[in-house]
């Protein structure tokens, strides 16, 4: 396993931030790690990286224990954090330059932040300060600090906040390919981002985890009871809709449209029907409910 997490605990004074955590995380896999603010999230990422100790269990980086091998862990590791600290007085090359020379590139540090500038879509802006620069443009010059040395592992704490969407789709795309060959944690709270880009996922709630799986079962495993969205092209009491045989529940979400809880799908879709033709009303629209990853998210996290 590349990252190892072993009843990892974590306090702040009294407030205990991280409560027993445990996962691992294979080669390869690109995980969203999601919560709401305070969960946790960020101080995983900083255990993993090596910024701060836990209190106790134990985190490995490709085999290497955080706390007694953290100069190893350091050298495989990427991380862009939250903050993305940078030096806003010097130009986009100079600092990338700066990094490679950390990294003791040697001789290939040129070609080595000539490759990043290109690949984080940063050509445009390479010869201005980075103070000067957009928020987008800062993210991507924080993401190429992270990857220049080609680390096996990525940690990037909302590696895409303030890009427009162009610069979405771009940085998406690199995080995908980074993760062919790569292990890969990211957290976010864009969850059609976590959809478009992962193929697991993580959730952490008040420093537990509350879920973990790849997304289409944990959507499969959450679900509740199936809903359909019905549009009628006259009006329709929702006393009548409660009526039809199978429905459970019956919500008004716009003007003669309602969500539906039913028991089986396919006996109230039939039902509904039966039910338009016998009120002398038309069914425009009839769909069954995805389960959005945002609906799990909020089930599993919002304070009951």
């Amino acid at each position: 396993m590349s990252i190892e997490v072993r009843g990892i605990s974590k306090l702040y004074g009294k407030q205990k931030a991280l409560n027993n955590v445990s996962f691992s995380v294979g080669s390869g896999e690109v995980v969203g790690f999601l919560g709401p603010n305070g969960a946790g999230k960020s101080t995983m990422m900083k255990i993993l990286t090596c910024f701060i100790p836990q209190n106790s269990g134990q985190a490995k980086v490709l085999g290497y224990d955080v706390l007694e091998n953290s100069i190893e862990v350091r050298k495989n590791v990427g991380y862009l954090p939250e903050s993305n600290p940078l030096y806003y007085d010097m130009y986009v090359r100079e600092y990338l330059k700066m990094v490679a020379g950390i990294y003791k590139f040697g001789k290939k540090s040129k070609e080595r932040v000539e490759e990043m500038i290109s690949a984080t879509g940063l050509t445009p802006e390479a010869h201005k300060k980075i103070g000067a620069l957009s928020k987008g443009y800062k993210q991507r010059v924080g993401l190429a600090q992270a990857i220049i040395h080609d680390p096996k592992v990525l940690i990037l704490d909302e590696p895409t906040s303030g890009l427009d969407p162009n610069q979405l789709a771009d940085i998406r795309e690199l995080i995908i390919n980074l993760g062919k060959d790569k292990t890969v944690i990211l957290s976010t709270h864009i969850m059609q981002e976590v959809e478009a880009i992962c193929n697991r996922v993580i959730i952490i709630n008040k420093g537990e985890i509350v879920a973990d799986d790849k997304t289409e079962m944990l959507q499969s495993k959450i679900s509740g009871a199936p809903a359909l969205i019905v549009e009628f092209k006259n009006t329709v009491s929702k006393d009548a809709l409660l009526n039809v045989q199978g429905v459970k529940h019956a919500k008004l979400v716009a003007e003669n449209k309602y969500k539906l809880d039913v028991s089986q799908l396919d006996e109230a879709r039939s039902n509904i029907f039966r039910f338009a033709v016998d009120t002398n009303n038309e069914v425009l629209t009839l769909n069954v409910e995805e389960q959005r990853l945002e609906d799990i998210f909020q089930k599993l996290t919002v304070a009951k």
